[in-house]
């Protein structure tokens, strides 16, 4: 959600002038688009990393504040669970040695703050579901204590009004209830943030997208929850699931889920905006004192603060961002579809695939979403997080094909000629995207390793589940700290 929040109770009143508010916010964003001056000229990128504490038996460390606290940095915030925490990457060009640049300052940050977790008996681990969580660890009691996880807690079982249910059928299958939600916590996320100019924001938007499938399926990393193997990417059913304010009866009307992939293309970053306000009630109703009219017509930058909010609590896999640095307003595509880990070279390798693919497909010729129906981007978005590298995804020219070969024969050139266009050094670039390759050639990604790893200790070691997990987790958290990509790791 990103802002603190001290209110917890609102009113009618407090709904219909949100409701105002942002809808004056939007016409506002509509004039600024139309002949503003946004800050577009070099494009910026960002990285968020979410991550796990576990304690010394790999069981998960609520002590998300006294390890904030020691850690005594900025970059670093809390995430909804006790056992999360937050990273942010500075912002920065990724042309030339920008990569190794985010990979340098990444590792010492992780190291750093890998330290004074260790004065609480806690580690980090990179991963986009901790294996060894129970339904014991995610209830309401072990949410964060900033104030605005609890407030959005209370607004989103409050509008659903009963308890929320988890029903995920992959390898194994997992049905069960919560009442709070907390199981969201679970979900470990790596986001890419890319700036834009407003009149090619739709272009980077769709092809976003469009590529959503094939970044899942080749980085994904959460095959695990409650001790069952769910889907290669189990994250992305969990968090729909874990937020949806929808009892029974209004999804079988066909009301769209917090958690969204969306339902067409787009001409502009303002049809993003305005779907959020017409089909979204508010959950945090928070109005600001700015009149972004008055600002406007002073010469001013509106912050815009209620539309902003309200986008904040729209978890679209690809985020539009309005955002202002330096008093000037930018606009950014925040992708959120895959998970935290293995390393910090293995996300490196995910973000110059997902950099150059946008690029490569955005500046395209012919655009990749006039040719890909926007019902084919969704499912394959779907296949891809249930079956990850062995996922069959439909392409233009391909039809239906294999993940592995798309990327192989058509897609790492697409992203290797994007990061050449964003001037990426090129000794960089190859070894990213070569990463990227030899996952796809030997077939192993952080889900297939974690499943290898625990049938291992399973059928070699006679463990049962929960020991399995445990003893992987630990090997998991070992390989991390040695940056190797995780296709290289040894299983046992």
């Amino acid at each position: 959600m990103g802002r603190d929040v001290s209110q917890g109770a609102f009113t009618r009143e407090d709904r219909v002038r949100y409701r105002q508010k942002v809808r004056r916010c939007l016409d506002v964003f509509a004039l600024m688009l139309d002949d503003f001056g946004f800050d577009a000229d070099r494009p910026m990128t960002g990285l968020e990393i979410e991550l796990n504490l576990v304690d010394s038996e790999a069981e998960p460390a609520m002590r998300n504040e006294e390890i904030l606290a020691d850690i005594a940095d900025p970059l670093f915030q809390t995430e909804l669970g006790q056992f999360n925490l937050e990273l942010n990457a500075e912002p920065r060009l990724i042309e030339g040695a920008g990569f190794a640049d985010y990979e340098h300052d990444l590792r010492s940050s992780l190291n750093r703050a890998d330290e004074r977790a260790a004065k609480s008996d806690a580690k980090i681990v990179l991963v986009g579901i901790l294996p060894t969580l129970t339904e014991g660890h995610l209830v309401e009691d072990n949410l964060s204590t900033n104030e605005r996880y609890r407030v959005l807690n209370d607004q989103i079982v409050g509008a659903r009004g009963e308890a929320i249910e988890l029903d995920i059928r992959g390898v194994e299958q997992l049905r069960t209830h919560t009442d709070s939600i907390a199981p969201e916590a679970a979900c470990t996320s790596l986001q890419f943030h890319l700036q834009v100019a407003p009149d090619s924001f739709a272009d980077y938007w769709n092809a976003s997208q469009a590529i959503a499938g094939v970044q899942v399926a080749v980085g994904a990393n959460s095959p695990f929850l409650y001790g069952r193997q769910l889907w290669a990417e189990t994250r992305i059913a969990l968090f729909k699931q874990a937020t949806d304010t929808r009892p029974e009866e209004l999804k079988a009307q066909g009301v769209r889920p917090r958690v969204w992939f969306g339902e067409r293309w787009i001409t502009s970053i303002f049809d993003l905006f305005e779907e959020n306000v017409r089909y979204f009630p508010p959950l945090l109703p928070i109005c600001e004192d700015e009149d972004p009219v008055e600002v406007l017509h002073a010469g001013g930058v509106p912050q815009l603060g209620e539309l902003r909010l309200h986008n904040g609590t729209v978890y679209r896999w690809n985020r539009p961002v309005y955002d202002i640095m330096n008093d000037r307003p930018h606009l950014r595509v925040e992708n959120r579809v895959l998970p935290a880990g293995p390393t910090v070279v293995d996300m490196l390798a995910n973000a110059a695939l997902y950099f150059g693919l946008v690029r490569g497909l955005a500046e395209a010729d012919r655009p990749i979403w006039s040719q890909l129906t926007f019902s084919s981007a969704e499912e394959n978005f779907h296949a891809a997080a249930r079956r990850g590298l062995d996922a069959v995804l439909h392409w233009p020219r391909f039809g239906d094909v294999p993940v592995t070969k798309l990327v192989l024969d058509h897609l790492l050139p697409v992203a290797a000629t994007g990061l050449d266009g964003f001037g990426v050094d090129p000794a960089q670039r190859d070894r990213l995207l070569g990463i990227i390759e030899q996952r796809c050639r030997t077939g192993r990604n952080g889900a297939v390793w974690q499943t290898e790893a625990v049938w291992a200790a399973e059928r070699h070691r006679g463990m049962d589940r929960s020991a399995a997990l445990h003893h992987m987790v630990q090997r998991y958290a070992e390989l991390q700290r040695g940056n190797e990509p995780v296709h290289t790791w040894p299983v046992d």
